[in-house]
């Protein structure tokens, strides 16, 4: 078997994650929006936002074995072509004030999101089947650099967002959603290039153990527990932002500019998690990442004036870019390679399983309970999350590349 170039593989991956995270930050930006003009009862605004994650965690574990079977690149590949359709369909709905069919657009964005998120998982097989000497170390730096590459959205996302919202008069945002289109068409020819050859079955393979036996593992709990925590908070305070933004009298561009700087708190430290990780530990990270959200949280129970939305959900972005790649990290130790295809789709089918109910409830819950009190909901589960991360690291051998 040839050893495919890592540095190719990831520039690819990251390129992808960019791509990706630009079409899920003008989604994010707008599609509560469009759902307060055509849905028939404001607290059902988010439900659109909600069917995206719940196509993701339809799709999930089905993505996972799919791309076990035929591999990453065509798994990948079929991915894209979903969320070429979201785009057209998203737009379609929006000519046509079908709030039916909007939602059935975040469905089928679900199912490319699905694909996506193995990105990350791609970059640690690409890790894998490179020269690497060490290659747990080879996986956090390539996980964390893939993860990186959604900093463009950054920038481009909320820009693309308000660059293309009247692109189709009068029907305000429906040229938001071509915008995703094309998006998910340039990655989708971009992961034609990738090449992660598939892992033949080894003579010294160990064999799989049951599920429930894999994620009884301590390490494998205090991964899940961070990657569903970070995820969670993270998307049901930055869902809530543009609608608490616009209730307090700020205009579009206020609320995308603050969703751009939290999309730079996500991805930024990128660049230099995998080293910290490698360096101090996924637990630690995990830790630190819990301490930064509890920040976020202050912030926004503190306020509602602009600085207060910028600077919290700037610290909610770092927070979760520390305890999701952390828990990323630690998830690749729990499994051996034959148990890889069903302990990820298990992680994120449990992970978009949250997502979707905290996406599908943040509507009402801003109605209902409120913007500064709904932060202070998030708090008993990230504390929960700290308490695991640094037992999991007083008790474990917390060297990357050491298996709990």
């Amino acid at each position: 078997m040839h050893t495919p170039s890592l540095v190719r593989n990831v520039a690819i991956l990251a390129s992808c994650q960019a791509y990706f995270f630009i079409a899920n930050t003008i989604l994010i930006t707008t599609s509560g929006l469009v759902g307060l003009t055509i849905a028939p009862n404001p607290a059902m605004a988010t439900i659109p936002l909600a069917s995206q994650f719940l196509g993701t965690m339809l799709a999930t574990m089905p993505a996972s074995l799919l791309m076990g079977r035929i591999g990453r690149r065509a798994g990948l590949v079929i991915g894209g072509l979903f969320g070429i359709v979201s785009g057209l369909l998203g737009a379609y709905a929006i000519v046509q004030a079908s709030f039916t069919l909007f939602i059935a657009a975040g469905l089928l964005y679900g199912v490319f999101a699905a694909f996506a998120q193995y990105y990350r998982f791609s970059a640690a097989d690409a890790a894998d089947v490179s020269a690497a000497a060490d290659k747990m170390a080879a996986r956090a730096r390539a996980i964390s650099l893939v993860m990186a590459g959604g900093l463009v959205a950054g920038f481009l996302g909320p820009e693309l967002a308000k660059a293309t919202q009247d692109l189709v008069p009068p029907f305000l945002f429906a040229g938001c959603y071509l915008a995703i289109a094309v998006v998910a068409l340039f990655a989708t020819v971009t992961l034609l290039f990738l090449d992660i050859p598939m892992r033949e079955a080894e003579a010294s393979d160990e064999p799989a153990r049951p599920l429930l036996e894999i994620i009884r593992q301590p390490v494998a709990i205090t991964a899940f527990a961070s990657a569903l925590v970070a995820y969670v908070t993270m998307n049901l305070l930055m869902t809530m932002t543009p609608l608490a933004m616009l209730a307090c009298g700020f205009a579009f561009a206020d609320s995308a500019t603050v969703i751009q700087w939290h999309v730079v708190g996500m991805f930024a430290p990128s660049f230099f998690t995998g080293s910290l990780i490698a360096r101090y530990g996924a637990e630690r990270l995990i830790a630190c990442g819990g301490v930064l959200m509890i920040g976020c949280i202050a912030i926004n129970a503190a306020g509602i004036e602009f600085g207060n939305f910028l600077a919290a959900l700037f610290l909610l972005g770092l927070g979760w870019n520390f305890m999701f790649i952390g828990g990323t990290t630690l998830l690749t130790r729990a499994h051996r390679p034959s148990e890889k295809a069903k302990v990820q789709g298990f992680n994120d089918l449990c992970l978009f399983t949250a997502v979707t109910i905290s996406a599908a409830a943040s509507g009402a819950l801003h109605e209902w309970v409120t913007w500064q009190p709904m932060n202070l909901l998030a708090l008993p589960l990230v504390l929960a999350v700290i308490t695991l991360a640094l037992v999991r690291h007083r008790r474990g051998d917390d060297s990357l590349g050491t298996p709990a």
